[in-house]
């Protein structure tokens, strides 16, 4: 009786000492097929975990710039000295002369009395007493005679203007006009160039999971913990913590980078000849000449009277008075005229601007940046990976039948040669040897909650159910 209680008593206990993951499996539903004088408890075999190397980054992956300067070349460089224009360039006008025949006096046809080479004229109450007297004086024909008497013609001097030059221009030119003046020429351009700006990094302090929050069956002390009072099981679910560790690692905090300087151009200042005003034309009108000349002009014809003398037949007696056509050529004068032939022109005639050598640099080629990829560091960190759950079993265990102190004896040596101090080695099951089996299955990775085959197997004992 007395180890019928020990048994019992242990059997409490042990089947709470165990600790196990959050997820547990009960595989304790159905009863096993013991056999006569076996006993089994109900077992915790713990979650089976394995230990996996991780790979952390502790520095990012960078980048260095490395700059390759611009490249520049010295060239002459032709640079205008003085500006281009024109000037005016007249081309005078051109003359020629004419021969001009001017009428002196015009000619006249005059009727004259007694014969065709008489000086004498007639007058004009003589031709008047002609006309008549039925003779056709008004288309009477030089030469032709007519009876009667004839009146001389009259005649006034007049003053008539002649044009002797025609009008015309003169041109004068005025030269275009310049000044030297002080001009800013550029020999050297603006050059931009990149400097390089190293990348800068900071430490930053990183937890890494090493082993997740989990939560484990725990043996309970009191009676309030109990699940029956006939099997004496009594677990506690209790959480159990993430565990984390801290790495540091470098993160960029502003990559690399260039930035551009500015060097500004270079100047010189040379002296240039600049244009201020054009070449110009000033035209002057020369007016047309005259001159006055003075000529005979009829006032009044010559007045006839009396028939045609060879006209035949009866015209009544003869006067004696024959008055007769006759014709006066007309005077003429020569002069000599300046006819404009081409008038006068301006043809512009170009400048060309001067030009000096001056030795400049250029750029041939700007600078540009080399990045250079610095790969980022990692380091292995190991955690703890569960592969399987915690579950609930049936175990053998000790029962009445070899629960002797003999056997107890054995159980308590064993597990102090391994280190494992269950107290005094007096074949009882006391406190410190129920829990001095509990540390032992949970280094070893064993069911907790008994004192099991399997346990005693790992502590070498050989005991006869």
């Amino acid at each position: 009786m007395k180890k019928s209680k020990l048994a019992t008593a242990l059997f409490s206990i042990l089947a709470g000492a165990s600790t196990v993951s959050y997820a547990v499996d009960d595989m304790t539903n159905i009863l096993p097929n013991a056999k006569a004088g076996e006993c089994y408890a109900k077992v915790l075999t713990p979650a089976q975990y394995r230990t996996e190397n991780t790979e952390v980054v502790v520095r990012e992956a960078s980048e260095t710039v490395k700059v390759i300067p611009a490249k520049y070349r010295w060239d002459e460089e032709r640079i205008m000295s003085a500006e281009g224009g024109s000037k005016l360039q007249v081309i005078p006008a051109s003359y020629k002369t004419e021969k001009v025949t001017y009428e002196i006096s015009p000619a006249s046809t005059q009727w004259v009395v007694n014969s065709r080479q008489s000086d004498i004229l007639a007058n004009p109450g003589m031709l008047q007493l002609a006309r008549a007297g039925g003779a056709d004086i008004d288309n009477a024909t030089p030469g032709q005679c007519f009876h009667e008497h004839s009146s001389h013609a009259k005649y006034e001097t007049v003053t008539e203007r002649v044009m002797v030059s025609e009008a015309s221009e003169e041109i004068k030119l005025v030269e275009a006009q310049y000044e030297w003046v002080e001009q800013r020429v550029m020999v050297s351009p603006e050059i931009r160039k990149l400097v390089e700006v190293p990348a800068k990094f900071e430490t930053v302090r990183e937890k890494v999971l090493v082993e997740s929050a989990k939560t484990v069956w725990k043996k309970g002390h009191g009676t309030v913990e109990r699940i029956d009072d006939e099997t004496g099981d009594v677990m506690c679910l209790v959480e159990v913590p993430a565990v984390f560790k801290t790495v540091e690692r470098q993160v960029t905090k502003t990559p690399a980078t260039t930035r551009e300087v500015v060097e500004p151009a270079k100047y010189e200042t040379i002296r240039v000849k600049k244009l201020v005003a054009d070449a110009r034309e000033v035209r002057t009108v020369i007016p047309a000449k005259y001159k006055e000349i003075t000529k005979t002009v009829l006032s009044s014809p010559t007045n006839h009277v009396w028939h045609p003398v060879e006209t035949k037949g009866h015209f009544g007696d003869k006067t004696g008075n024959v008055i007769c056509l006759r014709e006066t050529p007309a005077k003429m004068g020569t002069i000599t005229k300046r006819v404009l032939s081409s008038p006068a022109s301006v043809k512009k005639v170009e400048i060309p601007a001067s030009y000096t050598t001056k030795k400049v640099r250029k750029l041939v080629s700007e600078a540009t940046e080399q990045r250079t990829t610095i790969p980022a560091v990692t380091e292995t960190v190991s955690k703890t990976v569960k592969i399987s759950d915690a579950r609930l079993e049936w175990r053998p265990i000790l029962c009445q039948v070899n629960m002797t102190n003999d056997n107890i004896k054995r159980v308590q040596s064993a597990l102090k040669t391994r280190g494992y101090n269950p107290g005094p080695i007096d074949g009882y099951m006391g406190r410190g040897t129920m829990t001095a089996i509990e540390r032992f299955q949970r280094s070893k990775g064993l069911a907790t909650g008994g004192l099991t085959y399997d346990t005693l197997n790992k502590l070498g004992l050989k005991i006869e159910s």
